[in-house]
């Protein structure tokens, strides 16, 4: 009998999918359950599901986010992780701060990253991420207020979003969520704005999928995306506007790019314990082999 992992999502059915995973001598069965937009379908499920599988992942949505050392719960996501009383719930916050970190590292070769220009279009979602890149000398865009709330005010530099952070953070993460984040049907739904100029600045754009694909201008030649959680459609979506490449933190499985939530669950489930270090996490992704795989889209 397989050990089953479960993410529920707060974004569309249509992205749903199941995979069979033998590593390390065991079984795993991935699944990703979208609700639609749906925090009471989410509870629901929860509630259903909780103590008959090994590890849930929150996808669509953040339970946190952090400004440096901080970290901040978000209402709505907080109701659906107090549904698991029995299972633990991870959103891939803790999985972000470690593998999306190292893939940096990893990519150095690949990317060369003293002053590339990168679009961070959510940096709080990937506050790791964000730290690695300024840490690499890359010239970074982070586009929290661009994308998250509407401004158009870029943040070049890390210092700055960390103590807006500070400032912001405990009452954004009170608002509903969809008034921050693409859920349900919007997720499949494009908005052509200004905010496209910053995708034509960027030579690289790094971080969430759906803030990425929601804002993604119809001719990308060249650019290089980083990000997770993609499908074979995503991938026709990338190379009909000419994207160069596609990098994804983890490897793909039946031909998609689990989110992080997922393989963070898997992780947990793997270790039969929770919560985990940032060192446990470090030792399953090298146990694992988990890199970056690299997609040549327009070969």
């Amino acid at each position: 009998m397989p050990k089953r992992i479960v993410s529920i999502s707060i974004g569309s059915s249509k992205r749903n999918s199941m995979v069979e995973v033998h590593v390390l001598g065991e079984t795993f069965l991935l699944e990703r359950i979208g609700t639609d937009g749906s925090w009471e379908r989410a509870i629901q499920l929860v509630r259903e599901l909780d103590g008959k599988v090994e590890a849930f992942g929150l996808g669509g949505a953040d339970l946190y986010v952090y400004a440096g050392g901080r970290r901040y719960t978000f209402r709505d996501a907080r109701r659906v992780a107090a549904a698991a009383q029995k299972t633990p719930m991870v959103d891939g916050s803790g999985l972000k701060h470690t593998l999306e970190r190292r893939a940096v590292r990893i990519l150095e070769g690949e990317l060369g990253w003293q002053g590339k220009r990168v679009l961070v279009p959510s940096a709080v979602d990937r506050f790791g991420l964000a730290e690695a890149l300024d840490e690499a000398g890359a010239q970074t865009l982070y586009g929290d207020l661009i994308f998250g709330l509407g401004l158009p005010i870029p943040i070049y530099r890390l210092s700055l979003l960390q103590k807006l952070g500070y400032l912001f953070l405990p009452l954004i993460t009170q608002l509903p969520f969809q008034w921050l984040y693409p859920t349900g049907e919007k997720q499949e739904k494009q908005v052509l704005d200004w905010r496209q100029r910053y995708f034509s600045w960027a030579q690289v754009v790094a971080g969430d999928w759906h803030f990425i694909r929601r804002f993604m201008p119809e001719r990308m030649e060249g650019k290089v995306i980083l990000t997770n959680t993609t499908t074979e459609e995503d991938l026709a979506f990338l190379r009909a506007r000419g994207v160069a490449k596609l990098i994804t933190t983890t490897p793909r499985l039946e031909g998609r790019s689990f989110g992080t939530n997922v393989m963070e669950a898997f992780i947990v489930a793997l270790a039969g314990r929770y919560p985990l270090s940032e060192a446990d996490y470090l030792r399953y992704i090298e146990q694992l082999q988990l890199k970056p795989e690299i997609t040549e889209l327009q070969a």
